[in-house]
């Protein structure tokens, strides 16, 4: 239960900040071009809190955190006096209503290299991208992969990190090859071409590395328990820490992941495990708890192993000075754009499935998860949904910022505005597309739980 409302908080707090960049955006070109703003409204629904501003502008935080708007003063919907029909949106400039639409999906932008500008001056505790296991027959083996091997560069992008390779990969989704910068201390600098012809890649089933045969290098997970949960199943079966499992249901054990099977179809039931507790053996019985998965349930000790420590030449801290930090964000904003109208095209062509599209439960547990590993964790969250919000507002749908967008433009080459029979046509097909695609990344959230 505190899962989820933890992750119900960071969403309404992240979406909150986006929403209110993205409103405040068009807000801002608004006032800047003259244009008289009515409302400025963080949420839809019931006010929950308001205020009228000199300025006649009434500020608004309503009950629904699902979006926001700014209600500008138009003669299209308005009855506008004479004395103030300069001050109406559709009275303006066609350049300056251009202008206005697209300050919302821009200032999300903004947001998202200030939000990496932040990130980057703090420091991001990094790993190096070295690989640690390849999968025989894999894509990887084919390749040429090899353990202990770093992965330098992807199609002449340098890869410092993990997300920087998986991002750099998930870029070629669609494509025949990905060439691969790779080095190791044993033969140095190669070059190698991942042959993706066959690449079968379901998120649902298998994380991106694994599913091209690639293990991220992971300090040895050991048998000596380095946790025990007070209330837990293990400790009231007589577990400690600094025991070492040696066997479990009459099986020697020789990993962890061996171990964790073990329990997990022992949920409820009666387990014998052996242990060896300084220098001697010693043989518990234990009764592993049930715990809610994802199949049903699944047996808990509540224990955990001890783990080695990173090699620090595998470890590295992703900080940059104050201007380097700038530049840093916004290469990675523009990278994160450029990434995110690739995706839509594929999805278009079919290169990638509609099952990869997310909804608000998705960004919930994302919100939720990096909220809780820290500062740096939560701004790269917002900088990556804030970059996804921007170029989707920016989809020629009449419903959203691009749809309008497109029609100021043909009214500039054209020289007079677009029908309004057409635009309401327009708004129709456009509001029915955008359900339907709502309506896959909710069924997706769905079928993920």
């Amino acid at each position: 239960m505190f899962d989820i409302l933890w992750n119900i908080c960071a969403f309404i707090f992240a979406l909150g900040i986006l929403i209110t960049f993205h409103e405040y955006g068009h807000f801002w070109v608004a006032r800047r071009c003259g244009v008289k703003v009515l409302k400025f409204s963080i949420g839809f629904g019931k006010p929950l809190w308001s205020k009228v501003s000199k300025s006649g502008t009434e500020y608004v935080l309503a009950a629904i955190p699902l979006g926001g708007y700014v209600r500008m003063l138009d003669g299209r919907v308005d009855d506008v006096p004479s004395e103030q029909k300069h001050l109406a949106f559709d009275s303006k400039p066609v350049s300056q209503r251009i202008a206005i639409v697209s300050a919302g999906p821009l200032a999300n932008f903004v947001f998202a290299i200030l939000a990496y500008w932040l990130m980057f001056g703090i420091g991001v505790p990094s790993v190096k991208p070295v690989i640690g296991e390849v999968m025989p027959e894999s894509i990887a083996a084919e390749a040429g992969f090899e353990p202990g091997m770093q992965i330098i560069e992807i199609a002449g992008r340098q890869t410092l990190d993990w997300e920087e390779v998986s991002l750099a990969l998930v870029a070629h989704i669609g494509n025949e090859t990905i060439p691969i910068k790779l080095n190791s201390a044993s033969s140095g600098v190669s070059h190698k071409s991942l042959d993706i012809r066959t690449w079968q890649f379901d998120p649902d089933q298998q994380p991106l590395l694994s599913s091209l045969g690639i293990k991220p290098f992971f300090p040895t997970v050991t048998l000596e328990l380095a946790h025990v949960e007070e209330t837990g199943a293990g400790a009231q079966g007589g577990l400690e820490v600094g025991d070492l499992v040696i066997a479990a249901d009459s099986e020697l054990i020789e990993s962890w992941p061996q171990l964790a099977s073990i329990i997990a179809v022992h949920g409820g039931e009666e387990l014998i495990v052996d242990v060896m507790r300084d220098g001697a053996p010693v043989t518990l019985v234990l009764m592993p708890s049930e715990k809610a998965s994802g199949d049903g349930s699944i047996g808990y000790l509540g224990i955990a192993p001890r783990v080695d420590e990173w090699p620090d030449e595998y470890r590295f801290e992703m900080q940059y000075s104050f201007v380097d930090a700038f530049v840093k964000g916004v290469e990675k904003t523009g990278q994160l754009i450029v990434l995110s109208i690739d995706m839509i095209g594929k999805l278009l062509t079919g290169d990638v499935s509609v099952k990869n599209l997310s909804g608000p439960i998705s960004i919930a547990q994302g919100a939720g998860s990096s909220a809780g590993y820290g500062l740096v964790y939560f701004l790269g969250f917002l900088a990556l949904i804030s970059v996804n919000l921007g170029v989707i507002n920016l989809l020629p749908l009449p419903v959203l910022d691009g749809g309008h967008l497109v029609y100021y433009i043909v009214e500039l080459i054209r020289g007079k505005p677009v029908s309004e029979r057409i635009q309401e046509v327009g708004f129709r097909v456009g509001s029915v597309l955008l359900l339907v695609i709502m309506g896959i990344a909710i069924f997706n959230d769905v079928a993920r739980l």
